[in-house]
């Protein structure tokens, strides 16, 4: 794969990471299974769903299964690893590489829940120990 393909698949567009929420919930799918997930939240057609599958594939964000009548699409990469590319990507660009910056500030900004700051402990805690 050349180094443009690599940097697209690991830039999803926002509809491309709508598909791929619908993925990491229900699994492997069909098209129309996909589609059928989509429209509950917005008004979004077949053609333009299958369209973006596609793309999504040619690009190695997804993988196709093509054995059967009806082609079953999955994801490439494991969720965490997907996330944690694009997360670096942002902190990158956004935070000049600063994680702590960005976590200052999301923290400060939306109201964490008492459950969300024990796990948040936990992990620095983790973090210092290493």
């Amino acid at each position: 794969m050349d180094q443009l393909n690599e940097q697209k698949k690991l830039e999803p567009t926002r509809s491309e990471l709508e598909i791929l929420q619908v993925l990491w919930q229900i699994g492997p799918a069909t098209v129309r299974s996909v589609n059928d997930e989509l429209i509950k939240a917005k008004d979004v057609n077949y053609t333009t769903t299958l369209k973006l599958m596609q793309i999504m594939a040619d690009k190695g964000i997804l993988k196709r299964d093509a054995s059967q009548m009806k082609h079953v699409y999955y994801v490439a990469e494991p969720e965490e690893e997907t996330k944690s590319q694009l997360l670096n990507k942002f902190v990158d660009a956004v935070y000049q590489g600063a994680a702590g910056k960005l976590v200052m500030q999301l923290l400060g900004s939306k109201k964490a829940s008492k459950k969300d700051l024990e796990s948040i402990r936990e992990l620095l805690d983790k973090l210092e120990d290493q």
